[in-house]
């Protein structure tokens, strides 16, 4: 089991009350429970909800959920998505119940979250220095018996100052060694005979236990299929001769881990091609933004632009903003900005128009610039478009837009909001 089921954090988010924290949220729920506003299904139209507001798709999130479950299964893979992306338990647990083996996360704030909610298989792709981080970790795994935790290294020194940090601890912090992408890429070893002396360091301290490797193809540099698949290769590669050394003696299996979203059709195909090693394999994928998708920069990279066969994701996002001015027949204004919507890869897309009900293609509609709290929006001589639309924005950059809402409602497809996120970022 990877969700602890005496966990009463969940209750508590239910029991957490509506106020002036959670923008878009109707003003006449204060007070309320969050439960108690989710048992209402109010409408997100309708229903007092106030612009902007971000809503999730309920039937495109469980889309995303069952594709990616169904996908890893077909090839063999274990799942830990990487939870940074949303930073939401409630995502953390729907995700596991579609058959994660757990969470991925990227520093130790996320870590202390999904503990808080119960999840027993963490997989921290970075490299853990920081003392006090360290021994709150070794106090978890002393205390549960049940919990998994496996992290990074990249280095000599790293090893060091993580074996200094776990000095006395009952159990070992479980490791994997991170070969770097290529020169230049972001973190991660940059040789194999760099990656055995990291290993020979681990061998030699006492708080730590070399389990597996691991890396991020998506930093190789220049990546295309051909590269990708040589870097994965290498990982594979680098595993066999860490096992061929006995280098995984008195381990259970030995891990071998990559994937984020752009490449994980490359790690399936070499993943498959993982020889016979002398214990069990944890081919393990870690890709976050399927779970919302996005109408920009993940919709052009996905995989299954390469593997229809497979499946589609679905963009879930939809951000609704209210045309608040229209100055010029070319020119207008709606009330989200910067910080509601994310532009670090794209600007928002105009979607849909909604007034008096009804929605249409926001035909000749485009989101030329953000201001703070503001979207400056193109309008072509086709535009129909007035002040006290509703217009709906379709985001890029999943990781980027959670972090902008603390409760994102989750929306049918009639308007119907059957419940609500809470992120921690």
């Amino acid at each position: 089991m990877v969700l602890d089921p005496g966990s009463d954090a969940y209750t508590l988010l239910a029991e957490e009350r509506v106020d002036h924290r959670f923008k878009g949220l109707p003003p006449d729920a204060d007070g309320l429970t969050v439960g108690e506003l989710a048992a209402q299904r109010r409408n997100l139209f309708t229903g007092g909800f106030t612009t902007p507001v971000l809503a999730l798709s309920a039937e495109r999130l469980e889309h995303n959920l069952k594709l990616m479950e169904t996908y890893t299964a077909r090839h063999g893979l274990v799942f830990a998505p990487h939870g940074k992306t949303s930073m939401a338990p409630q995502l953390f647990r729907r995700q596991i119940e579609h058959g994660a083996w757990g969470i991925t996360l990227a520093v130790p704030h996320q870590v202390r979250v999904a503990r808080a909610f119960g999840v027993r298989r963490v997989f921290l792709a970075n490299e853990l220095v920081d003392p006090a981080a360290l021994r709150w970790i070794s106090g978890e795994l002393d205390a549960d018996p049940g919990f998994r935790f496996v992290c990074y290294v990249d280095s000599v020194r790293g090893v060091e100052l993580m074996d200094a940090a776990l000095a006395g601890s009952a159990r070992p912090v479980d490791v994997v060694v991170e070969l770097a992408g290529g020169e230049g890429a972001r973190t991660g070893v940059r040789t194999e005979a760099e990656c055995v002396a990291v290993a020979d360091a681990v061998a030699g301290a006492r708080g730590l236990r070399l389990v597996g490797v691991a890396g991020y193809e998506g930093e190789v540099p220049d990546a295309d299929p051909e590269r990708v698949r040589a870097w994965l290769r290498r990982l594979v590669a680098l595993a066999a001769d860490f096992d061929k050394a006995g280098r995984f003696a008195g381990v259970e299996e030995i891990v071998v881990s990559a994937g984020g979203s752009a490449w994980f059709d490359a790690v399936a195909d070499v993943f498959a091609e993982i020889p016979e090693l002398s214990l069990p394999v944890l081919k393990m994928l870690r890709s976050g933004a399927y779970v919302s998708h996005d109408d920009g920069h993940y919709r052009e990279l996905t995989p299954f632009n390469r593997v229809p066969e497979e499946g589609a994701l679905e963009p879930a996002f939809r951000l609704w903003t209210q045309v608040v001015s229209r100055p010029s027949a070319g020119q207008a204004f709606a009330n989200a900005g910067k910080r509601d919507a994310a532009y670090d890869l794209d600007l928002p897309f105009a979607q849909v128009v909604r007034r008096d009900g009804a929605e249409r293609p926001a035909d000749g509609i485009s989101v030329a610039s953000l201001s703070d709290q503001h979207a400056w929006l193109r309008t072509a001589p086709e535009a129909d478009l007035e002040v006290g639309d509703w217009l709906g924005l379709g985001l890029s950059h999943p990781c980027t837009s959670f972090d902008k809402w603390v409760l994102i409602p989750v929306a049918e497809a009639d308007g119907t909001v059957v419940d609500y996120i809470r992120t921690f970022f």
